[in-house]
């Protein structure tokens, strides 16, 4: 299983608008082949800053989404609200 955690900083102005576009596509991605999880958190002290938290099944199902229309779409949109240069990390659980 791949967990993958990103970073995003938004323009103050435009987080309604990110909000709006993940409430449209979320299902999209939870549904996505692979995907076993879907969350998304804003920072306690900074609610431009957002995490998303999502759980793949395989790091080839993580690629698939990442080279998908869906996800080129949605970060085409997203990208154009950042205030800061998103960060990103794929990991796994260590037992």
């Amino acid at each position: 299983m791949i967990v993958r955690l990103v970073k995003m900083q938004f323009q103050e102005e435009k987080l309604g608008d990110f909000y709006a576009l993940f409430a449209k596509v979320r299902n999209q991605i939870a549904a996505f082949p692979g995907c076993k999880m879907l969350k998304i958190y804003a920072d306690k002290s900074d609610k431009s800053i957002i995490f998303t938290h999502s759980e793949w099944a395989s790091e080839e199902d993580l690629n698939l989404y990442r080279n998908s229309t869906l996800f080129k779409a949605t970060w085409a949109e997203t990208r154009n609200l950042f205030k800061a240069a998103p960060a990103a990390w794929s990991m796994e659980e260590i037992n």
